[in-house]
């Protein structure tokens, strides 16, 4: 477990010397007593121990490896700090999926989908006050719900009798609509690939851009009001949702 943790510390040490601007830019103090690399270290590791909370991760190191990490702050100073490197997370994240994606097999497919983060729901959904900068008020067509939240979006690699590979995370206000999202994430797409989407993404111009990229927008389809039903659609959107 030791040549694990020496082995993470090296990871990151390492990605943080190829990225000097990380080091500027994410920490208010440029030489702590206990740098952020260490922080980042001891928070993933933790996690890889089956710890899913800051303060848990906090307990574990603090009781079983203090000696590793001798200039260990106060639990409230670590919480504050680990709030500030969000974006070294981001970096760290897009570079561990970029070196195992040559572990783990994937199509040149993509599939791209989102997940509401409900803060307050219900009667609740006017009042709430949480993440006031970002959250709004939102409706969940699949919960057929009124809250107040955020929206979770992505993008991942479909791999075939196994999860997707997620490449690219987004968080926007739960008013967004996903089409818009979509835009933001601004998929890179391989040559020749699809993108499978449920019918929330079925909209012809984000088809022809999709085209003039050179891949294809695979959404399921959406009946018009009045529109006679044929099997046609039906097996299609069978097809469409078997591959998400």
């Amino acid at each position: 477990m030791e040549t694990k943790l020496i082995e993470l510390y090296l990871l990151i040490c390492r990605l943080y010397d190829n990225q000097p601007v990380l080091k500027q830019q994410l920490s208010n103090n440029h030489q702590p007593l206990f740098s952020d690399e260490e922080l980042l270290t001891m928070y993933l590791f933790g996690h890889l121990q089956g710890h899913t909370t800051g303060r848990r991760i906090y307990d574990y190191i603090d009781n079983h490896w203090r000696a590793w990490f001798p200039a260990l702050p106060a639990y409230q100073a670590f919480n504050r700090r680990l709030n500030e490197l969000v974006p070294a997370f981001e970096f760290l994240i897009e570079h561990l999926l970029k070196g195992a994606a040559w572990q783990i097999q994937s199509t040149d497919d993509r599939l791209v989908d989102s997940v509401p983060v409900m803060l307050a729901r219900g009667i609740h959904a006017n009042r709430g006050r949480v993440a006031a900068g970002l959250a709004d008020a939102g409706f969940c067509a699949t919960k057929q719900q009124h809250h107040r939240g955020v929206k979770l979006h992505f993008i991942a690699a479909h791999r075939s009798k196994g999860l997707p590979l997620p490449e690219r995370i987004h968080l926007s206000k739960a008013s967004q609509h996903d089409l818009a999202a979509l835009r933001e994430l601004s998929p890179r797409m391989p040559a020749n690939s699809g993108l499978f989407a449920d019918n929330v993404y079925f909209h012809a111009a984000t088809q022809a851009e999709l085209k003039e990229q050179g891949s294809f927008l695979v959404a399921s389809y959406k009946r018009h009001r009045n529109e006679p039903q044929t099997n046609v659609p039906t097996l299609y959107n069978r097809f469409v949702s078997a591959i998400r």
